[in-house]
């Protein structure tokens, strides 16, 4: 008989956004799942970190009051070092990321793929760019909603992963795959 992740009632799970450049979507999302609490901790990383985080992203978060403070452009590989925190779930966000070969995570954790098209690539106006990052954090606050309101506690494994995978495939979806991550 298969079993829920959780084993504890009530533990935190920590959750891993990864971006090919760490710099937009995965800040982005890291923020907005920080900023709701509960039971999950999120982090964010890529596979090429550009080493700064997008001005626009923070610019954005900030104006919102999201949390900023620790916000880095980081490398996927700080996650799977000895030491570093066990993942519960590892999300990719852009499709660049999805298609990549992802370190091996210890604890094994739940991945889906939630891509949605890369704000920063976005040229035109501040307000054309501020628009474009006010779009990619609704998609990902809707998703992250969605998320946290899971019964993680009640669900088997293979049903928690089905359900984050449909998750992905929301409004604002940049790509149709649900396997990767």
């Amino acid at each position: 008989m298969e079993t829920s992740i959780s084993d504890t009632p009530e533990r935190t799970f920590n959750v891993l956004f990864l971006c090919t450049g760490n710099s937009a979507r995965s800040i982005l999302a890291e923020s907005a799942l920080n900023k709701r609490g509960g039971r999950f901790r999120a982090f964010s990383a890529g596979s090429y970190p550009k080493g700064a985080v997008n001005p626009d992203a923070l610019a954005l978060l900030e104006r919102i009051e999201y949390p900023i403070a620790g916000l880095r452009s980081k490398s996927w590989d700080e996650f799977a070092a000895p030491g570093a925190p066990v993942m519960d779930f590892v999300f990719t966000v852009c499709d660049d990321a999805a298609g990549e070969t992802c370190p091996v995570w210890l604890g094994h954790p739940i991945t889906a793929h939630w891509g949605i098209e890369d704000p920063s690539r976005v040229e035109g106006t501040a307000i054309e760019r501020e628009r474009a990052f006010v779009t990619a954090l609704r998609y990902l606050e809707n998703r992250i909603a969605l998320f946290t309101s899971l019964p993680i506690d009640k669900l088997e494994a293979s049903a928690l992963r089905a359900k984050v995978r449909e998750i992905g495939q929301g409004e604002g979806a940049s790509s149709p795959r649900s396997d990767v991550a």
